[in-house]
């Protein structure tokens, strides 16, 4: 069971701010503030992994993870998209299934998801098999995405009336002929119905936290759903990685949230932390994730390492049924 969600104090970002001798973690030293560009040319080769000979740990099992926080704004789509292009690119087989009616995680990996085109919404709503609706995604070769159209938006309210409308998406995901290595759902920001499938048809919750005093304020109430969808629908849920995004080196604050979260969730939080990259912010744009819009920047590498990471604990500890 986990416990109720952090709240930064003020006697700990008092502590913090009065500490004239402390010094950020993410201080950067000279070399990483201004990388050479041989730097920036070897982690790209790195992370765009062109042999195809660099791989990352495949676990035993699907891993079904869901991306979870109600919360807008904390790096949902942002982290579902680069970590699934980043465990693509290492060997693993990857669905991405895009569950939030704005459609970010389709933009991002440049799937088309305009009025028409087959989504998860006709899986959810009229049982299209998910196989028929995924789409290969161009450019990056084991992954593939569920694309998610403004129909969705209407999905809460017809669920309502349908049969076992709680494990809708589990039984596509399920069914899925195919065999994957990681499915990532992409949940809304809100906890309605869209989310309560997306959390009842994964083994794991992955939580995005913003550092910032706000982005701790939901925790609670996020938590509170994840142990109800436990104990009635599905008592294999976990939250299995908590990973601290847009970190601004700048401030102490970021350092004392840093903290209250690594102190309450202990090795649940990921050690690559996500920092405030414009490039992060500007690779949807472009129809791309920051893998392969600049792989040689801070967030490309930040990114990398985190699904590595997650990539190395799957294989050390069991994971759920197969997809």
């Amino acid at each position: 069971m986990v416990a109720d969600a952090p709240v930064a104090s003020t006697e700990s970002l008092a502590a913090v701010a009065a500490d004239s001798t402390y010094v950020s973690r993410e201080t950067p030293t000279r070399e990483e503030d201004d990388p050479p560009l041989a730097m920036e040319a070897m982690r790209a080769v790195q992370i765009l992994n062109p042999s195809g000979e660099v791989t990352m740990p495949r676990p035993d099992r699907t891993r079904v993870m869901c991306v979870a926080n109600q919360k807008g704004g904390v790096g949902k789509t942002t982290t579902t998209v680069n970590l699934a292009v980043a465990l693509a690119l290492h060997g693993n087989r990857v669905l991405v299934v895009d569950l939030d009616p704005q459609g970010n995680a389709s933009t991002g990996l440049n799937v088309p998801h305009h009025t028409g085109i087959p989504d998860v919404y006709d899986c959810l709503i009229n049982s299209v098999p998910l196989a028929e609706v995924a789409q290969a995604v161009e450019g990056i070769p084991n992954l593939w995405c569920v694309p998610a159209t403004i129909d969705l938006a209407g999905a809460e309210i017809e669920l309502v009336s349908v049969v076992a409308r709680e494990s809708r998406l589990d039984r596509a995901i399920a069914a899925y002929p195919g065999e994957f290595d990681y499915v990532f759902i992409d949940c809304p920001p809100s906890l309605g119905l869209l989310t309560v499938n997306a959390l009842v048809a994964a083994q794991e919750v992955l939580i995005p936290i913003q550092c910032e005093y706000y982005a701790l304020e939901g925790l609670n109430q996020l938590i509170n759903n994840i142990n109800l969808v436990r104990q009635h629908l599905n008592p294999k849920l976990d939250v299995s990685t908590i990973l601290l995004t847009m970190y601004d080196r700048r401030t102490r604050l970021a350092d004392a949230v840093e903290q209250d979260v690594r102190n309450h969730f202990g090795d649940k939080v990921l050690q690559a932390v996500i920092p405030r990259n414009v490039r992060v912010s500007e690779a949807p744009s472009y129809g791309q994730s920051v893998m392969t819009y600049d792989p040689g920047s801070r967030g490309a590498t930040s990114y990398f390492e985190a699904a590595q990471e997650i990539a190395e604990r799957g294989v050390k500890e069991p994971v759920g049924r197969n997809a």
